[in-house]
């Protein structure tokens, strides 16, 4: 019953999206799966072909259309705003938010398959939809979920490579060392050495983007009880799905909390193209670079303070305030705060966005199950807070194009609730849910035959003489 009225709901959302000319390329692919067919890479075996003609007539029909001008701020700012990427799993509207194969976070939420009834969607069904374009039926999400099981076998050499680190080492460097061990397992590199045709990539690829997805949790986990846990692992419960085992492995079974992994592995998973670590895995592997080279290149990217680092100095600057002023902090003193903060030459972490313009939807929707689920938490509250005052004060300032709070605003406190206290860790939860995006869209890049990316760089001297030639 539950599936009919997934239908009939979906059917109102085709017929609403199919007037936004916006989202017409993700329309064409929205559509509820059957229970049929279980497999998922015979799914993407008869998707391809039909991808890969759509492709060069666009090419050949609209290939010298311009997008755009390029300006001078552009070039030194970093890129911002160029349109230079094609990125078929999510596209980021500046208003809008995040669309996953043209659905937004609460629709995934209402269509994808959940655990329990109610409840969070499946990462496993949101990596169905971002390889197809297709919501999964719950027993094809399921099937995935037993295929990951299948795959998430770590070598033993990988764990000796983590361990040969100090303990101290940031659990990010130990995570990427881990990501570089699973390395010399890569389907593709050994399908490469041996010759194979350009029009295969995709299946090779495929194969190593699939067991690296399966075996992140495992390796994640592994470095989490590393770390803080005196190195005792818990083995995975193969009872239970991606997010849920996640969890258990790391040494939380509190169904909240699993339901909380489910949640965030879901939206954080990708936020197109753009964003470093996306770019930084899309730019590695359009040398032919494995999965893993470009997941790992991706996972130093994510590293940074300005990207992915960033869940953890929210949370740490939470707790830097209720060491200073305590959990019953005033408006007025949360606003002073701010104001220190600011005055010192640093940022208020957790808001700001390089191109959403609102409210982040990952931001609300993280809200909503701490209103749901944690309401009374201090830390919460105190979110809220910030949610109130933080936006006039950046506002006032009058150089923040977005003011509001973006998803790493929230996720720490969250975790911070459920006992994974240690904020160094946050960005490895990222990088686990990171893989899901960046490695459907490298499917789809191999599958498409993307080329190397090679942008072309000019100096100050060049563009100095451009500009004075143009004036």
């Amino acid at each position: 019953m539950a599936f009919f009225r997934s239908v009939a709901a979906l059917s109102k959302l085709r017929s609403r999206l199919a007037q936004q000319s916006t989202t017409l390329g993700s329309v064409r692919w929205l559509q509820v799966q059957s229970s049929s067919d279980l497999d998922l890479r015979s799914q993407l075996q008869d998707l391809i072909p039909e991808q890969q003609e759509r492709l060069k007539k666009l090419k050949s029909e609209h290939g010298k259309v311009q997008l755009g001008n390029i300006t001078v701020d552009m070039v030194i700012g970093g890129m911002r705003g160029m349109i230079g990427l094609l990125w078929e799993t999510s596209l980021l509207d500046a208003d809008e938010g995040i669309r996953f194969r043209g659905l937004s976070i609460p629709e995934c939420q209402k269509l994808l398959p959940s655990a329990v009834k109610g409840g969070e969607p499946l990462p496993e069904g949101l990596l169905w939809l971002l390889l197809t374009g297709k919501v999964p039926s719950e027993e094809q999400t399921d099937a995935l979920s037993k295929e990951l099981r299948s795959r998430s076998k770590v070598p033993d050499h990988v764990f000796k490579a983590i361990n040969a680190l100090p303990v101290a080492a940031h659990p990010m460097t130990q995570f990427a060392t881990g990501v570089m061990a699973l390395q010399v397992e890569s389907e593709f590199q050994k399908a490469y050495d041996k010759g194979m045709p350009k029009a295969k990539f995709w299946e090779p690829t495929y194969e190593d983007c699939m067991n690296l997805v399966a075996r992140l949790p495992v390796v994640a986990s592994y470095v989490y009880r590393r770390i803080y846990k005196d190195g005792k692992v818990i083995p995975a419960d193969d009872s239970l799905d991606y997010g849920a085992n996640f969890s258990h492995m790391l040494g939380f079974d509190d169904p909240k909390m699993q339901e909380l992994m489910r949640l965030y592995v879901t939206i954080h998973s990708d936020h197109e193209g753009g964003n470093v670590s996306a770019h930084t895995g899309h730019l590695v592997a359009s040398a032919l670079s494995d999965p893993y080279l470009s997941f790992a290149a991706a996972l130093n990217g994510l590293a940074g303070p300005l990207h992915g680092l960033a869940n953890q100095e929210v949370l740490l600057w939470i707790k830097s305030v209720v060491e200073e002023c305590g959990e019953n902090i005033t408006t007025n003193q949360l606003k002073d705060y701010v104001w220190k903060t600011l005055n010192s030459g640093k940022v208020v972490p957790g808001f700001g966005h390089g191109v959403l313009r609102k409210t982040d939807p990952r931001y609300t929707c993280q809200r909503e199950f701490a209103l749901k689920h944690l309401p009374d938490d201090p830390l919460f509250q105190l979110v809220s807070k910030l949610y109130e005052v933080v936006p006039p004060i950046l506002t006032e300032l009058g150089k923040v194009k977005n003011p509001w709070p973006n998803v790493d605003a929230h996720s720490g406190v969250l975790l911070n609730h459920f006992g994974l206290t240690e904020a160094r860790y946050f960005t490895v939860l990222f990088g686990v849910s990171r893989s899901i995006g960046i490695g459907s869209q490298l499917v789809w890049d191999r599958a498409l035959g993307l080329p190397l990316e090679r942008p072309k760089s000019v100096t100050m001297d060049w563009l100095e003489n451009y500009c004075k030639n143009v004036a």
